[in-house]
């Protein structure tokens, strides 16, 4: 019944877009292939399509073809969801170029990883907030470590941090998982028996909007020793926060140019990113598609999405969602 009521608000409002679209010109814009860069895409296509009558094409995608999309050939007109620390040199030299502008975080504060244990967990234990707590009481969070999947690039963080903390020498075991699958199971049935659990995670994702997480205390954050933890061959690790990755929308200096009002709601559509893992718990536990999730995300934010659009956008986009 959910996908049919949803599936219905989709087919009405995508009519008005078309008596609209002179409004605004063709505007191509990136999907990437996981499930928030899905959500970001679905609800940007809509304030464009409704607020401002842009015709979207959307264009499934990737981090690195779409920088190399960019500098071969002038599009997209809109990378949304850019890692920044995924692009290598790529997208720097756009920039430097001038053929490229970054507007803002579509993701505040970014990206997150660390350590987490579950909050029922923090609140009976407080000291469990912080690593040394952890390791002075292995056994309050049943002895273990759960280690991110092997050939992931926070293995290798995670391992050096391990090292740099002697963390086994307190006595937790370490448990390497085979997949994202098994780490995932693994916090989502200690949570449900709201038992015991600690390790390592990251967002915005199913997992931590779906379960109340704390995360452990690791440190202050220094970009030095981060940097060298992310070196599989480090020789000396150290202690170090993880910071939030960068998580950008760029936009083509021609779409700049020729689109200002579009490209300066775009500088401002940014997600909490707690607000996107929850979006990613609804989306899964009602087997929504991204443009459902659009939907929804709309039809329930509008105290968000109403600070990115300028005054005739916003009259539109309310008038159609009400």
């Amino acid at each position: 019944m959910r996908k049919f009521i949803m599936g219905a608000s989709l087919c009405a409002l995508a009519v008005p877009a078309v008596a609209n679209a002179a409004d605004c010109g063709e505007v191509s814009i990136t999907e990437m292939n996981w499930a928030s860069a899905s959500v970001v895409t679905n609800v940007a296509k809509f304030v464009m399509e409704q607020g401002y009558g842009c015709e979207v094409s959307v264009i499934p995608s990737d981090t690195v073809p779409a920088v190399t999309s960019v500098a071969e050939n002038g599009e997209p007109d809109i990378i949304t969801e850019l890692w920044l620390n995924s692009t290598g040199d790529g997208y720097s030299e756009l920039e430097a170029q001038g053929k490229v502008v970054r507007l803002g975080k579509v993701l505040d504060p970014g990206g997150v990883e660390g350590w987490w244990i579950p909050t029922y967990l923090a609140e009976k234990h407080p000291e469990l907030k912080t690593i040394e707590g952890i390791m002075a009481n292995p056994e309050l969070v049943d002895g273990r470590f759960n280690n991110c999947p092997e050939g992931w690039g926070c293995r290798v963080v995670s391992d050096n941090l391990i090292r740099a903390f002697d963390l086994e020498s307190s006595g937790l075991e370490v448990f390497n998982h085979g997949s994202g699958e098994t780490l995932a199971s693994s916090m989502g049935s200690a949570v449900q028996s709201e038992e015991p659990w600690f390790g390592y995670y990251w967002g915005p994702t199913v997992p931590l909007g779906k379960y109340d997480m704390t995360r452990v205390e690791l440190g202050e954050y220094d970009q030095a020793v981060h940097e060298n933890n992310m070196n599989q061959e480090a020789d000396n690790p150290g202690v170090s926060e993880f910071p939030a990755a960068p998580i950008l929308t760029a936009v083509t200096s021609d779409f700049q140019e020729r689109e200002p009002e579009v490209a300066e709601m775009m500088s401002k559509l940014t997600f909490k990113t707690e607000t996107m893992s929850a979006l990613l718990a609804w989306k899964d536990a009602n087997n929504a598609s991204a443009e459902e999730v659009a939907v929804y995300y709309l039809s329930n934010n509008g105290d968000e999405w109403t600070k990115w659009l300028n005054d005739s956008a916003r009259e539109q986009l309310t008038a159609v969602l009400n």
